[in-house]
């Protein structure tokens, strides 16, 4: 319980951040972002295939 408090309380200041940066930047750091998560999504399906948790 106290992680997803301190995920939303981290959420709530990232997201104050975003409404003060240019929306050129907040777009950039969206696809690092997304492609960071598709790397892991990917990587953590092949793990899963293969048996092994890490």
């Amino acid at each position: 319980m106290l992680f997803l408090v301190a995920a939303l309380l981290l959420f709530g200041v990232t997201l104050g951040t975003v409404a003060h940066v240019p929306l050129g930047f907040t777009a950039v750091a969206a696809t690092v972002i997304a492609a960071w998560l598709a790397v892991f999504a990917l990587r953590e399906r092949h793990a899963r295939r293969r048996g092994t948790s890490h």
